[in-house]
C-alpha cells in the first residue's frame, strides 16, 4: 500500500509549554519572602508544580469548555435548583482546597499565613473560574464572626481542607464553601438600593424575599446576603439546606451567559421566603460585609497580576522558540521591547498585590497602620492593576501572532478572563471612588500612605516628583470626584514605584520610572525608549528548562 505523500514538514512551530512551574517567578518569590511568607516556599512550589502539570492544565481546559448546566427540576417535577459541573471542575476545587487556597489561613496562627495563601493562589493558574468560590470562602470568615454563634459552628467547616461538593446539610459535612449575594438588577454596585426584604419570624430567623441579579457559585453551602430588615439594610447568613434537611427557598432562575469565566456558574436567584439568620446588627449590612468585599478585592488584584505573569510566560515561551527572518523572536530588538515592557508591568503588579497581601496579614493581627494602608492602597491597586490586565493580555496574545488567536493556545481564554477582575467587586469607577471614600472616612490613611512612600524618599528624583504632585492632587477637593480614576492610578503608581526602587531589580525599576512616571512611553506596550538595560528584565521572565 502506497502511503499518502508528505506535502510539508512541520518546522518553526513552538513546543507545548508543559510542566512549567509558575512558582519559578522571581518577583513572586522575592515578594513572598519580603512580606513574611518565607516558611511557605515549599508549599508555594508544590502548588505551582501541580498547576503546571499536563493533567491539571487539561482539567482547566475541560472545566472551561464544558460549561456548568442548571437543573431547576428533577425528572418528576420536584424543584432541586442544582448546577452540574464537568468532573474536571471538581478536581480543581479539590486540589485548591486541599492546599488551603480557601479559608485555611484563618485557622493558621503563623505570621504570613495570608501572604502564603496569596502566593499559592497566584501560582494556581490552571483555570480562573473555579477560584470564585475559593475566594469567597476565604473572604466570608471575618464577616461571619459578627455572629459568634454561627461562626463557632461554621468556621471550622469553612477552614477544613476537605472538598465535598454534595448538596446536603452543611453541619453533616466535613468541609463547606461559601458565597455572597448582594447585587440586584436595579442597583448593581449600589447595594443600598437593594429591595430584597427580610421579615423577622419571631424565633431569631428571618424570611428573605427578593431577586438577586448576580450570585456566583450558587452551589456553595452557605451565603451572606444583603436584605432590607426593619432596621435597614442588613447582612444575613443563608444556608442552601435548612437544619431539618429540606432545601431552602433559594431558587436558581438562570445561569448567566458571560464573556468568559465559563467554568464558574453565575446565576440569578429568587429568594421566596428563604430562611436566614442575622449577622451583625440590623441596619449595619454594609459595614458587616465590607471585610468580605476587601478580601475579594485583594484576590481580584492578585488575579490580575497572575494573569499578567501567565500571559508574559506564554509570550516569552513563544518568542524563545519561534524564528522570523532567520532569528529567534526573543533576540529581535522590537520584540525585546515588547517583552520587557510586559515584564515590567507584570512585576510592578505582582509587587503591589503582594504588598497588599502583607498588609492584610498584618491587619488581621491588629496592626492599625497596616489596616489603614490596606484601606487606601487596596482600593487604588484594585483599580489600576485590574485596569492594566486586559491590554496586557491583548499584547501578550499578539506576541503569538495568529497562533495566539486560536483557542488551543489558551490565549483567547486569558483575554476573555482579563476584564472580569476589573468588574468583580466594583468596576473601575467604584474602585476609584472607594479610594476617595477611604480618604474621607479614614483621613489618617492618607498620612499612612505617604509614610509608606517616604521609605523611598531621595532614592529617585522622578519618584519624589510624582509623590509631591500626588500630595497636591489629593488636596484639590473641588474636582477630586471627577479626577478619581487619575487619583487611584497615581496612588498605585506611587506604591509600585516605591516598592521597585526599594526592593525591585534595578533594571526593572529604571524601566518603570522612565516609562510610567517620566512618561517616556508611547500609547502601547513595546514603546520604551532606547538606553534601557532590557537583558536582565527579559532574563527574569525567561521560561527555564
Amino acid at each position: 500500500m502506497v502511503g499518502m505523500p508528505e506535502t510539508h514538514a512541520v518546522v518553526n512551530q513552538v513546543p507545548l509549554l508543559e510542566e512549567h512551574n509558575p512558582a519559578s517567578s522571581p518577583v513572586l518569590i522575592e515578594a513572598l519572602i519580603r512580606e513574611g511568607g518565607q516558611w511557605g516556599l515549599d508549599e508555594v512550589n508544590a502548588v505551582g508544580a501541580i498547576s503546571g502539570a499536563r493533567q491539571t492544565q487539561r482539567w482547566g481546559e475541560l472545566a472551561n469548555r464544558n460549561r456548568p448546566t442548571l437543573r431547576t427540576h428533577d425528572r418528576y417535577g420536584h424543584r432541586i435548583d442544582e448546577v452540574e459541573f464537568d468532573p474536571a471542575y471538581h478536581q480543581l476545587m479539590q486540589v485548591a482546597i486541599e492546599h488551603g487556597l480557601h479559608a485555611a489561613p484563618w485557622a493558621d496562627d503563623r505570621p504570613g499565613a495570608h501572604v502564603v495563601r496569596a502566593a499559592k493562589t497566584s501560582v494556581w493558574t490552571a483555570e480562573p473560574g473555579h477560584m470564585c468560590p475559593i475566594s469567597m470562602t476565604y473572604a466570608v470568615v471575618p464577616a461571619l464572626r459578627f455572629n459568634p454563634e454561627l461562626s463557632a459552628i461554621y468556621e471550622p467547616l469553612l477552614t477544613s481542607r476537605v472538598y465535598d461538593p454534595e448538596l446536603r446539610l452543611a453541619t453533616t459535612k466535613v468541609g463547606i464553601t461559601a458565597g455572597m449575594s448582594m447585587t440586584e438588577k436595579q442597583g448593581g454596585s449600589d447595594v443600598r438600593a437593594g429591595t430584597t426584604q427580610a421579615t423577622p419570624n419571631g424565633d431569631g430567623s428571618y424570611s428573605l424575599t427578593g431577586h438577586k441579579w448576580f450570585t456566583s457559585a450558587p452551589m456553595c453551602d452557605v451565603f451572606l446576603v444583603l436584605a432590607q430588615a426593619p432596621g435597614g439594610l442588613s447582612c444575613f447568613f443563608l444556608p442552601r439546606v435548612l437544619p431539618d434537611g429540606t432545601r431552602n427557598r433559594m431558587l436558581l432562575q438562570r445561569l448567566k451567559d458571560k464573556l468568559g469565566n465559563n467554568a464558574n456558574a453565575s446565576s440569578e436567584v429568587e429568594y421566596d421566603g428563604a430562611t436566614a439568620w442575622l449577622v451583625g446588627e440590623e441596619g449595619r449590612g454594609v459595614p458587616t460585609i465590607i471585610e468580605m468585599v476587601n478580601l475579594t478585592r485583594l484576590d481580584c488584584t492578585l488575579g490580575s497580576a497572575t494573569s499578567m505573569r501567565t500571559g508574559l510566560t506564554q509570550a516569552v515561551h513563544h518568542a524563545q522558540h519561534r524564528k522570523a527572518f532567520g532569528e529567534y523572536l526573543i533576540d529581535q530588538p522590537l520584540m525585546r521591547n515588547v517583552i520587557a515592557d510586559l515584564a515590567v508591568e507584570a512585576e510592578a503588579a505582582t509587587m503591589v498585590a503582594m504588598r497588599m497581601a502583607g498588609a492584610t496579614d498584618n491587619a488581621v493581627r491588629g496592626d492599625e497602620t497596616e489596616t489603614l494602608l490596606r484601606r487606601i492602597g487596596l482600593a487604588a491597586s484594585k483599580y489600576w492593576v485590574c485596569k492594566r490586565s486586559a491590554p496586557h493580555a491583548v499584547e501578550a496574545l499578539e506576541c503569538l501572532g495568529g497562533n495566539g488567536y486560536v483557542e488551543e493556545s489558551g490565549m483567547p481564554r486569558l483575554y476573555r478572563e482579563a476584564p472580569l477582575m476589573g468588574i468583580w467587586e466594583g468596576s473601575g469607577n467604584v474602585s476609584a471612588l472607594d479610594t476617595l471614600r477611604a480618604m474621607a472616612t479614614r483621613p489618617e490613611s492618607v498620612e499612612v500612605l505617604f509614610d509608606e512612600l517616604a521609605k523611598s524618599t531621595g532614592q529617585d528624583a522622578r519618584l519624589d516628583s510624582h509623590v509631591t504632585k500626588l500630595r497636591t492632587q489629593l488636596g484639590e477637593l473641588e474636582t477630586i470626584q471627577y479626577r478619581a480614576r487619575k487619583v487611584a492610578e497615581d496612588i498605585c503608581l506611587a506604591l509600585q514605584g516605591s516598592l521597585l526602587v526599594r526592593h525591585g531589580h534595578p533594571a526593572v525599576a529604571e524601566a518603570f520610572l522612565v516609562t510610567r512616571l517620566d512618561r517616556q512611553w508611547g500609547g502601547a506596550f513595546g514603546t520604551m525608549p532606547t538606553g534601557l538595560d532590557l537583558a536582565p528584565i527579559i532574563e527574569r521572565a525567561l521560561v527555564k528548562g
